[in-house]
């Protein structure tokens, strides 16, 4: 059963940082493409940032210079590093393949102003 579990958000002053979590089980972590997507209310669902089994990166315009995604293969772990967060920066934070359809439950991002 495949599976993403997101952790780690929570609420922050703007400027702030914040580092988010992703456990992934049930598919073969090494060679996969994992993103991380954001959904903030009455908006789009859109991907933040993607990285692949080379960890090559590909950052959404808005966030590049202040977030960082990375993974950690062995231990099946992809992070999101979010730095000078701003308040549009608000959503509901996923992770998970572009190529599965699974969805975890998301972890709540707040940055207050």
């Amino acid at each position: 059963q495949v599976q993403f579990v997101e952790s780690g958000g929570g609420l922050v002053q703007a400027g702030g940082s914040l580092r988010l979590s992703c456990a992934a089980s049930g598919i073969t972590f090494s060679i996969n493409v994992i993103a991380w997507y954001r959904q903030a209310p009455g908006k789009e669902r859109e991907r933040v940032a993607l990285i692949d089994s080379s960890s090559k990166t590909v950052y959404l315009d808005s966030v590049k210079g202040r977030f960082a995604i990375s993974r950690d293969n062995d231990k099946n772990m992809v992070y999101l590093q979010m730095n000078s967060l701003k308040p549009e920066d608000t959503a509901v934070y996923y992770c998970k393949s572009p190529y599965l359809p699974y969805w975890g439950q998301g972890t709540q991002v707040t940055v207050s102003s």
